[in-house]
């Protein structure tokens, strides 16, 4: 089946019950993401500058938790940036990035400027792009991993999915969509990863340039821009990638992060959760060491004294600190005035990170951690070599998805207003227009 005929036919139902369930369960999960975000100074910067410099013409989107109307190219900007802006998205192995925070933002940014034009988008259909926009987005991201030397932001590739599920959004023509496809690609951004973790800054994964791209390539083919073919997509060496579309799907790979930090970290805090529920006695006033053995991309994180929140959400001993200090990770451990913490700070001196070569050796199929933790008293702890929670096979529960949503969004939405907006998501495939859930979202 061609790309295009794909993006056309699929509907919502035809996916699996459990695909269905994922893509849901991700919308959810972004959407409390970019919630929890929305009032930290990135998230602030972006929507001030989308403001500014991308106003709203005979087309308009929202900026979401935010209600200024702008152009849709400005709305996927600072959308990305803010989902970028708390790292708590859902990610992929073999695509060693995230679709979500790219295509979400964007999707919902075209789709807004659909309803504001009078035209009415089903939430099955809605959903249907999204789930479009996952999966080509991470097959995408592996066929990049498999052709490029370098390791690439998530940018570099999810600007494919957004044209995919915004093809379908937009009715457009087999002919706008490939030549929409061959320019998000070519203008993607391939930006270097690993020197954003060596370096952390705002820029991040790339998420607000490559929503930018997806939707810059939409409206570019639109108006009967060319492009180059899409080699991520019509490359002979990677027709491995999309030769069983619609058969298998990669969003059923994903996995999710209980808490706002790189994947990277996770293990370790996975670890430490188990440890403080077996071991109470173990507070920030009885630690005297604490040793993580991880990964080498793991052990470059160390982060143990962050200037900003960007550096503590992309290191490993601060949230582990905050973590054995606080008994949590939201938002209010990763940003703001949790930086300065003597408290977090003074446990996040006694944090040795090395790298284990047994563990550096099952990187990227598995990424493990083992932590030991040694008290005052003499006690000494030792976890089991720990996967992270959250990976297709330590699934988080419905339960704790509410609770992590509950937890990110509840530093900036009321209780109200978050019951109504999963009680919106949950009735998306029923909805005949996805108003209501935009109207939660849009101010």
């Amino acid at each position: 089946m061609s790309l295009y005929r794909f993006i056309n036919s699929l509907t919502f139902s035809d996916v699996p019950a459990h695909t269905q369930q994922l893509i849901t369960t991700s919308l959810m999960d972004i959407i409390g993401v970019m919630a929890g975000a929305t009032a930290n100074t990135t998230s602030q910067n972006i929507r001030n500058y989308a403001a500014d410099h991308y106003p709203a013409t005979r087309l308009s989107s929202r900026l979401l938790f935010d209600g200024r109307a702008v152009h849709p190219m400005g709305a996927a900007w600072a959308g990305g940036f803010t989902a970028d802006s708390l790292d708590a998205h859902e990610g992929h192995f073999t695509s060693k990035g995230h679709a979500g925070a790219t295509v979400v933002p964007a999707l919902l940014a075209i789709a807004d400027a659909c309803h504001a034009q009078g035209k009415a988008i089903s939430g099955a259909e809605f959903l249907a792009a999204v789930t479009l926009a996952y999966e080509t987005g991470l097959r995408a991201g592996v066929a990049l991993m498999d052709t490029a030397a370098e390791y690439h932001a998530s940018g570099a590739f999810s600007g494919l999915g957004v044209v995919c599920g915004g093809a379908r959004l937009m009715n457009m023509t087999e002919e706008q969509f490939m030549h929409a496809l061959g320019i998000a690609e070519y203008f993607g951004p391939r930006c270097p990863m690993m020197r954003l973790v060596d370096f952390p800054s705002m820029l991040r994964d790339a998420h607000g340039a490559g929503a930018y791209a997806g939707v810059n390539a939409l409206f570019m083919a639109e108006a009967g821009i060319t492009g180059a073919p899409a080699e991520t997509v019509e490359q002979d060496k990677i027709k491995h990638c999309w030769d069983d579309l619609g058969q298998r799907w990669e969003i059923d790979a994903q996995y999710f992060k209980p808490w706002p930090v790189c994947r990277w970290a996770q293990p370790a805090l996975t670890a430490v959760t188990a440890m403080l529920k077996d071991h109470p006695q173990i507070s920030s006033e009885t630690v005297t060491a604490v040793q993580v053995e991880t990964f080498h991309e793991s052990m470059r994180l160390q982060g143990h004294f962050p200037a900003n929140a960007d550096e503590a959400q992309y290191g490993l001993a601060f949230p582990l600190a905050a973590l054995i200090t606080r008994g949590q990770v939201g938002p209010n451990e990763v940003t703001g005035d949790a930086i300065r913490d003597a408290q977090i700070l003074k446990v996040s001196k006694l944090i040795d990170i090395t790298e284990a070569d047994d563990l550096s050796a099952r990187f990227p199929e598995e990424i493990l951690s083992r932590v030991t933790i040694e008290l005052q008293d003499g006690s000494r702890f030792t976890s089991p070599v720990t996967q992270a929670k959250g990976d297709p096979a330590t699934a988080m529960s419905q339960e704790e998805f509410r609770a992590k949503f509950d937890l990110l969004a509840g530093v900036n939405l009321s209780e109200v207003r978050r019951d109504a907006i999963c009680t919106a998501i949950d009735s998306l495939p029923e909805t005949e227009s996805c108003s209501e859930l935009f109207e939660l979202l849009m101010h």
